[in-house]
């Protein structure tokens, strides 16, 4: 008996033993991350049967049970993705609500100084001063353009710099996952676990969390499946998948994340690598960043296209028409994402912007659909599609969509996929394409007046012209003579189409076929050129439409360049020009405001989700201190069990002797 009380005291000694070991190993770990606190399960050793009844034999050690709830890691690993992502798009749309917001730097005062100059020049159209500086403006404008695109530019290589770091990260991140599953497996016993492994397997894959939204499943032999994107596999059992960073095919100046398996790679699409660092990133660069990019750029062309065409409807000092002030970027041609495209000749997609009012902030992507035989035009921003015609090869097709003309030529294929950004290069390349201050087209090309000794009273008003003058002017000059008998206007040349426009009424006329009426107060159109005419003339009264003199000191064309500042040119002649400058900082603005409150209340639901789990699987110093007392006072009973058993088992001996 003696000996078994020997026994049963050694068995109480031993769990007291691991219960002082675990406790301390609590409390030394209750400040690493992952760490589950753990605790020491004790059950009563099998009794013996003596006849007269059972007497216990102890205790004994039947696990090291760990403290984790997986639907609470779960939420804490969700949570801290939507965290992540939000943290990091962020601080990316920050840096361009900055930028744009910049009172002194920013578009808007380089966009009022240059305007400015412009109603300078009308107020004194010869002066050589003010034309330098209207040149000195707009070569400032231009700058201003480029430094935005520049710094957005830079954003970008940041965008890409840090998505390859995520790459690498994810990578680290799934190999040392596989890792542990294999040594997790190798030292798991029936109803035993390597418990601190399993704590940081786990924070790996909180940590893995934080780079990208991944789902972990548990496996066998104790693993975990851990997946991303749509499903893609990253860790399964010991084996582990790679992500690769690539340049993606369709723009080869932004990184995109390929899954790799074996030797090939398969591009992910941006939109599936959702949450961690690296889904915010994707999301601010197709949200916020191509959408900033993009509308810079359409106010860039916009611009540049409206004072080329005014540009163009003046003359210069030397009588000449006007060329081009500015350059207007011309969109880069679709990019083939097809890797099977035909080698001989594949099918492509030539780019021109026609109706620069017409433009949007989205980019594009042509599709070939096998099934129909024809293209498909797809906005990004809102998915709506324009489905052509049937396709037949070798082309070529044009289609117009949103102020884009589309050319598609070549042999087409199944998975044909062109990505088009009409405006994304505008600020870009956008610049001043001349600095002679004679080459500001700012006097009107045309003069119409009343000739000197007219009897009647009629006057004429100043000549102006359309962009129909460009193409197809009438005959300049041009005298017209009044005809009493039937209240004519003679001189139109023959075929000329001529519009009277009156206040009630507007009507049009075939020289030479049609007699063309004089009315007071009449608007004349004809070959681009408009003039009115009021007052009572008298038979034979002639009127002339001539060229503007060399260096008159004329300003009709640049009032009318100064105009084009409160003009709607975009969004289908619905906004100015500051005007979706203004929509565009604000679009970026309420965006950074909007990650900014939703991070706040993630960052909350975070902490929540950490200090439920917590109140499971984390270290209380205090009951951990309890515990080490309760330990402590086991331990010493049990010591004392043994001591009586010592002492019974001398008084035996002594008996004997």
């Amino acid at each position: 008996m003696a000996g078994d009380l020997l026994n049963i005291g050694k068995s109480g000694l031993f769990a007291a033993q691991a219960g002082l070991a675990t406790t301390g190993h609590n409390i030394s770990n209750a400040a690493v991350p992952g760490y589950s606190r753990q605790t020491v399960v004790q059950a009563a050793a099998t009794a013996q049967n003596f006849g007269y009844g059972f007497i216990g034999s102890g205790t004994q050690v039947t696990d090291i049970k760990r403290f984790s709830d997986s639907f609470l890691n779960a939420q804490v690993r969700g949570a801290q993705a939507t965290s992540s992502a939000l943290t990091a798009y962020g601080a990316q749309a920050g840096q361009i609500d900055n930028m744009l917001a910049d009172t002194g730097s920013g578009l808007s005062p380089a966009l009022q100084d240059f305007f400015k100059s412009v109603q300078d020049v009308s107020s004194s159209a010869g002066s050589a001063t003010s034309r330098q500086a209207f040149l000195s403006s707009a070569d400032s404008l231009a700058s201003r353009f480029q430094s935005m695109s520049t710094q957005l530019s830079d954003i970008n290589s940041g965008v890409n710099t840090q998505i390859s770091a995520n790459v690498a990260t994810i990578n680290a991140y799934a190999t040392q996952i596989a890792t542990l599953n294999e040594q997790i497996g190798n030292l798991s016993t029936a109803g035993s676990t390597p418990n601190d492994l399993i704590d940081t397997r786990d924070q790996l894959v909180l940590d893995l969390n934080k780079q990208v939204k991944a789902t972990a499943v548990a496996g066998a032999n104790n693993s975990v499946t851990v997946t991303i994107g749509s499903g893609q596999p990253l860790v399964v059992g010991s084996r582990s998948y790679q992500l690769a960073a690539v340049n993606s095919p369709s723009d080869p100046t932004r990184t995109a994340v390929a899954y790799v398996t074996g030797d090939r790679s398969t591009l992910l699409a941006d939109s599936s690598l959702t949450g961690g660092e690296l889904g915010g990133l994707m999301d601010f660069r197709n949200s916020t960043l191509d959408g900033a990019e993009n509308a810079l750029g359409r106010v860039a062309i916009t611009l540049a296209a409206a004072f080329n065409t005014q540009q163009a409807l003046g003359v210069t000092t030397a009588g000449a028409p006007g060329s081009n002030l500015f350059a207007v970027s011309k969109p880069a041609d679709g990019i083939n994402r097809n890797a099977l495209a035909d080698p001989v000749n594949p099918s492509k997609v030539d780019v021109a912007i026609t109706d620069a009012s017409k433009l949007t902030t989205s980019n594009y992507s042509v599709d070939y659909d096998a099934a129909k035989g024809a293209f498909t035009v797809i906005r990004s921003s809102d998915k709506q599609a324009t489905v052509l015609p049937a396709y037949t090869q070798p082309g070529p097709q044009s289609a117009t969509v949103d102020g884009v003309t589309f050319t598609i030529s070549g042999k087409q294929l199944a998975g044909d996929s062109f990505a088009v950004e009409p405006t994304a290069t505008g600020a870009a390349n956008f610049k001043l394409l001349t600095h002679d201050v004679g080459a500001i087209a700012a006097a009107g090309p045309l003069v119409a007046s009343a000739t000197i000794g007219n009897k009647g009273s009629v006057k004429v008003g100043e000549a102006s012209v359309s962009t129909t003058f460009l193409t197809a002017p009438p005959v300049i000059p041009t005298t017209l003579t009044y005809q009493v008998n039937t209240k004519e206007l003679t001189g139109f040349a023959t075929g000329q189409s001529v519009t009277v426009t009156t206040a009630t009424a507007t009507n049009t006329y075939t020289a030479g076929t049609t007699p063309i009426p004089y009315v007071d107060g009449a608007t004349y159109s004809f070959g681009g050129v408009s003039l009115s005419m009021s007052g009572t003339p008298i038979d034979k009264d002639t009127f002339t439409i001539g060229k503007t003199a060399i260096g008159a000191n004329d300003n009709r064309n640049i009032l009318a360049m100064g105009q084009l500042q409160s003009a709607k040119l975009l969004d289908g002649q619905s906004a100015t020009l500051q005007g979706a400058f203004a929509q565009m900082v604000s679009t970026v603005g309420n965006k950074t405001r909007e990650v900014q409150v939703n991070n706040a209340a993630a960052t909350a639901s975070l902490a929540q989700a950490t200090a439920i789990q917590q109140s499971v699987s984390g270290v209380n110093l205090d009951e951990e201190a309890a515990n080490l007392l309760k330990y402590q006072q086991a331990y010493q009973a049990a010591g004392k069990v043994m001591q009586v058993a010592s002492t019974l088992f001398d008084t035996l001996l002594s008996i004997s002797r």
